[in-house]
């Protein structure tokens, strides 16, 4: 059957559409991928070979103003493409994995009475999923400390589908060693021009004052330069990059991840077993990132500083600590595995094909 999964906007809706596109696809279906044409997209599916449709989505500013009224033009303009290039082709169901690039696709699909299966990547569902819940048959949810937040006729919980496994990019490998504390340090599919000039200044100083340590560094495109650029001037083993597809290879090689809390970076974490610091981006909507990182916090998974309070200084001695300190972090790798999700793609893909055959039966 046809399956149209809207996960545009940012990797973290991309990486999970993209893992449960495969599972669908793996078993006989056409899935069609419904994108909101942010620069981000065509990095991250770099690979796919399916069908797509890119929709121009804005999200909602967050204050009242003319972007306002320029955001509501864009995606009533939106809609009425999306109502267009689904009624030509509707699909059985739609999956969407929340945010505004959902916005126009579940509207129409709501349209055309194609079952709707909304998908919840965070602790706190973002305003366009609570928005967006009155037109799903199912509200899936990546975290179990989401229920109580919002009310749904139907809520499971199916946890964040990880992104596929890709080949190992490139040879900046080789300057790593093994049986060397790793730190990896990364902002998310865009980077986070911030948290890398703390972090790589709090590694550079750990490195000069004796420390032995080298660090994996995703950077985004706009950083990529210069944080290389220090690491080499400083003499710090490395390797930098602006994305990275194949994950698996950053994560297999860390003792210690800096990172943002995005949702499908706590579910990375928890599927590798990875003591973190989660530094959450202080601007996300409704500030979940933090919502999510002290769901982490609260498990023993890992630790939070707000960016406020991340400063250089403070950061390299809470790493001094945690390098002496390996029993604290395998309480923390535990604490981490017990929240893995071992099949959450396969889940959401259950509760995609159970919607449409449902709709089926209702004919």
């Amino acid at each position: 059957m046809k399956i149209a999964i809207a996960c545009g906007g940012t990797g973290g809706h991309i990486f999970p559409g993209l893992a449960t596109a495969d599972i669908l696809r793996a078993r006989g279906h056409a899935v069609t991928l419904w994108l909101g044409g942010k620069d981000i997209e065509k990095k991250a599916l770099a690979g796919w070979d399916g069908a797509t449709v890119t929709i121009e989505a804005r999200g909602w500013p967050a204050r009242p103003g003319p972007e306002c009224l320029a955001a509501f033009l864009v995606n009533i303009k939106a809609f009425g493409r999306a109502l267009c290039r689904m009624r030509a082709s509707p699909p059985a169901a739609l999956l969407a994995m929340g945010g505004y690039a959902s916005l126009a696709p579940v509207m129409a699909a709501r349209a055309l009475s194609v079952p709707v299966v909304l998908h919840e990547a965070n602790v706190n569902p973002g305003n366009a999923n609570l928005f967006l819940s009155r037109f799903a048959q199912v509200f899936a949810l990546g975290f179990e400390e989401t229920r109580g937040r919002l009310s749904h006729r139907k809520m499971i919980y199916t946890g964040i589908p990880l992104r596929r496994p890709a080949a190992e990019e490139g040879g900046a490998w080789n300057a790593l060693k093994p049986g060397v504390f790793t730190i990896l340090v990364t902002g998310g599919s865009r980077g986070a021009r911030s948290l890398n000039e703390i972090a790589a200044r709090a590694v550079i100083s750990l490195h000069r004052a004796g420390n032995e340590l080298q660090v994996i560094h995703l950077a985004g495109s706009e950083s990529e330069s210069a944080i290389r650029q220090a690491y080499l001037e400083a003499g710090v083993a490395h390797a930098v990059f602006a994305f990275l597809h194949g994950m698996a290879s950053a994560f297999n090689r860390a003792s210690f991840v800096i990172c943002r809390a995005g949702g499908s970076t706590c579910a990375e974490l928890a599927q590798f077993g990875l003591p973190a610091l989660l530094v959450p981006y202080p601007h996300a909507a409704a500030n979940h990132q933090l919502f999510n990182a002290r769901a982490l916090e609260a498990a023993g998974a890992a630790d939070v500083i707000e960016e406020n309070d991340c400063s250089a200084g403070r950061l390299a001695d809470y790493i001094r600590g945690m390098m002496s300190d390996s029993g604290r972090l395998d309480k923390m790798r535990a604490a981490a595995r017990k929240r893995a999700d071992r099949d959450a793609a396969g889940a959401l893909a259950d509760a995609v094909i159970e919607a449409a055959e449902m709709r089926g039966r209702d004919r």
